[in-house]
């Protein structure tokens, strides 16, 4: 494996957020705590429990894994359309570099990136809400998996965008809603029964699950679902990708 190649793929998108510390970080981080302010703060003392755990605790998995699947979609995305916009793809895909590398080079500066986010943003909430971490070792596993999921999504996004406009059309109008639908501010079970089986059908909301129990031992969905679905989800991904460079779609003309 060609170490230096995904090292230079690697730094290269990392140095852009960098670049662009306002609007990679600070703009992601303050928006989320102005949930924890409005939710959690002023609207959370006036709600009960949901599962022993206050509501402004409840909200703190919900709203990470929000963020975390803009910003993986958004960070992959961004990495991989700028090349074929600026016809610098070709120069990548000459170079001594495998499908493989290339991949491992984008996806992971986008998951490292989200990451960080969602380790700053859980920082963050402290300041606002008294929380507990009950599996450390299962939150950052599944903050990771998550991260590299999505990223590989926002990988596939970025190849088969032709505009600007598309890159934010799946996350903007498909995910973000799934999310919101999917728990990040309620537990399911306080839905009638009818629209509890509907929202099984929605797949964030096993990705919220499984990280909400992380956090509180308590989840929806029982977390070895959580995962075989995240699980799923991955290898999809996997596919597509694999089938993009075996094509060629939209990376060769």
């Amino acid at each position: 494996m060609n170490l230096y190649g995904i090292q230079a793929i690697y730094k290269a998108e990392m140095a852009r957020m960098w670049r662009t510390v306002l609007q990679s970080i600070a703009s992601p981080v303050i928006s989320t705590s102005l949930y924890f302010i409005v939710f959690g703060a002023a609207i959370g003392t006036r709600m009960a429990e949901i599962d022993g755990v206050s509501y402004g605790a409840f909200i703190i998995p919900g709203l990470i894994m929000l963020l975390l699947l803009n910003e993986s979609i958004s960070n992959a995305s961004f990495g991989i359309y700028m090349p074929k916009f600026t016809g610098t793809i070709y120069e990548v895909l000459s170079a001594p570099v495998s499908p493989v590398e290339i991949v491992v080079g984008y996806v992971g500066a986008a998951a490292t990136k989200s990451v960080l986010l969602g380790l700053l943003v859980l920082v963050t909430a402290r300041l606002f809400v008294d929380y507990q971490i009950l599996h450390p070792f299962w939150m950052l596993a599944f903050l990771i998996l998550t991260a590299v999921t999505f990223s590989l999504f926002g990988f596939i996004i970025g190849v088969w965008a032709d505009g600007f406009e598309k890159l934010q059309i799946i996350p903007l109008m498909i995910v973000t809603p799934l999310a919101f639908l999917g728990g990040s501010f309620y537990s399911i079970t306080m839905l009638p029964p009818f629209w509890q089986t509907v929202t099984l059908f929605n797949p964030v909301v096993y990705l919220i699950s499984g990280f909400r129990w992380s956090f509180y031992g308590a989840a929806d969905v029982h977390i070895g679902v959580s995962v075989g679905m995240t699980l799923v989800f991955l290898s999809v991904c996997l596919t597509l990708v694999w089938w993009i460079f075996r094509t060629g779609y939209k990376l060769k003309p």
